[in-house]
């Protein structure tokens, strides 16, 4: 089993696998339509996976063990990881708001679809490079081994819903199966 830190960059593995799949068929495709199936599919990934899976990991358990270990939160790196948290969230909203909308064909929906879904995408990639090549080195720094194992008991708390394995592997599946051809 991976430690605490590589689970988390094993989780951005799988996200950036969905955030390339959105690229391509919603921000890289042409033509007046998206594919709202998959559009659906992607946005309850993003936020079961991605922000009530991974972020929640992140934000309850890694973020507050860093202050611990004076790891700046304002003005640090674990305030800039938050606030861009934020954004990806918003960048979802409008997805979310205007995909019915598109769903019905109008151009201007779809546009703010593309528009939302490029901006999220753009704010993952550049976080998530932020979190694997900054913040989890200075975790890996910082954190003792005593740290690493309350982590982990954290993240496989039997007792989270938010962490459960069959959850993981339901996305993760969803993930993987991206290679078949686009709706």
């Amino acid at each position: 089993m991976p430690n605490p830190v590589e689970e988390l960059m094993d989780d951005h593995r799988v996200i950036e696998r969905v955030l390339e799949a959105l690229e391509k068929r919603v921000v890289a495709a042409e033509g007046g339509e998206i594919p709202a199936g998959f559009v659906e599919e992607a946005l309850e990934f993003f936020a079961e996976f991605a922000d009530n899976h991974h972020h929640f990991k992140e934000e309850s358990a890694l973020f507050p063990t860093l202050e611990r270990r004076g790891v700046p939160k304002e003005g640090g790196p674990i305030g800039m990881m938050l606030h861009e948290h934020e954004l990806g969230r918003a960048a979802l909203r409008g997805i979310r708001e205007n995909l019915p909308k598109a769903k019905e064909g109008s151009p201007e929906a779809v546009e703010a679809v593309r528009r939302h879904a490029d901006e999220y995408i753009n704010v993952l990639r550049n976080h998530i490079w932020k979190e694997d090549n900054v913040l989890f080195r200075m975790a890996v720094m910082h954190l003792s081994d005593e740290d690493m194992k309350q982590l982990e008991a954290e993240f496989h708390n039997p007792d989270n819903p938010r962490v459960q394995p069959d959850r993981r592997e339901k996305y993760e599946s969803f993930a993987r199966n991206l290679a078949r051809p686009a709706e």
